[in-house]
């Protein structure tokens, strides 16, 4: 299977990169408009294609955000555009369900009793879990808020298939600016439609693992349930969303002010 070739709102085409995209043009419930140009979201930016690299360094990134762990930055380091920053921002702790899956699915008989017979969904609906309410995910989580309040932008936040960790850091943004449900959660599974990139190495993951492909499809799409697990884990433990900005990711009024005042027309 080849990398399929998408285009992002402002007709930028990143075929290394799939999950590349912009998540402004988003109404409010009030009516105002998500910017656009000022915030990206993306799975790993290790490869960037010779002819793509003007277009690339083009889009005014100042700021990268990666969310990936050691492993995976340091087997497939990132293409930074020129004279931006670059930022490793951890949300999983070592010891969480989605820091260690590739390792389980290199050990056969750990791949099958985690992941069959159900497993995978499992296994997703931990991880969705972890990320409310691990502590490392909450300092990365209120760094990536912040760095988008009061850093320079452009801003592009990426794990490496950009719709897990990424997915619930778009939807928290998004959800600060006051869009509604239904539309963070199709943002969010939009994700579903540009993972030939992630499909290629769950493919090789899975063969590996002794597992079927069928077994690890969970792992390799996002669900409406996973997204809703999260928000409702938030109101399990904070008692609202606003309780989880204030209290668990200890976010200011005063930088959500800024976000806003920056990312909406």
């Amino acid at each position: 299977m080849g990398i399929v070739t998408f285009v992002t709102s402002d007709g930028f085409i990143f075929s290394s990169a799939p999950n590349f995209r912009d998540i402004g043009g988003h109404r409010t419930a009030s009516g105002r408009t998500v910017r656009s140009g000022l915030l990206f979201r993306s799975d790993a930016l290790h490869s960037v294609a010779d002819e793509e690299l003007v277009a690339y360094n083009g889009l005014g990134i100042r700021q990268i955000v990666d969310f990936r762990t050691p492993h995976e930055r340091g087997r497939l380091p990132d293409v930074t555009p020129e004279g931006a920053e670059y930022a490793a921002v951890a949300v999983q702790g070592v010891k969480t369900a989605g820091a260690n899956f590739a390792d389980l699915l290199a050990d056969p008989e750990q791949a099958r009793a985690v992941f069959g017979n159900g497993g995978a969904e499992r296994f997703m609906f931990a991880v969705y879990e972890e990320l409310v309410t691990d502590a490392v995910a909450l300092k990365g989580y209120r760094e990536l808020i912040e760095r988008a309040a009061e850093g320079p932008t452009a801003l592009v936040f990426h794990c490496s298939a950009g719709k897990d960790r990424t997915g619930w850091g778009a939807a928290l943004i998004l959800r600060l600016l006051g869009v509604e449900h239904e539309h963070v959660l199709a943002d969010y599974l939009a994700s579903n439609e540009r993972q030939a990139a992630t499909e290629i190495w769950m493919r090789r993951l899975a063969a590996g693992s002794g597992l079927d492909w069928a077994d690890l499809v969970p792992m390799a799409r996002v669900r409406a349930e996973y997204l809703d697990t999260a928000l409702a884990r938030v109101d399990e433990v904070y008692g609202s969303f606003d309780g989880y900005v204030a209290e668990g990711l200890g976010i200011s009024g005063r930088t959500v002010e800024r976000l806003r005042e920056r990312l909406l027309n």
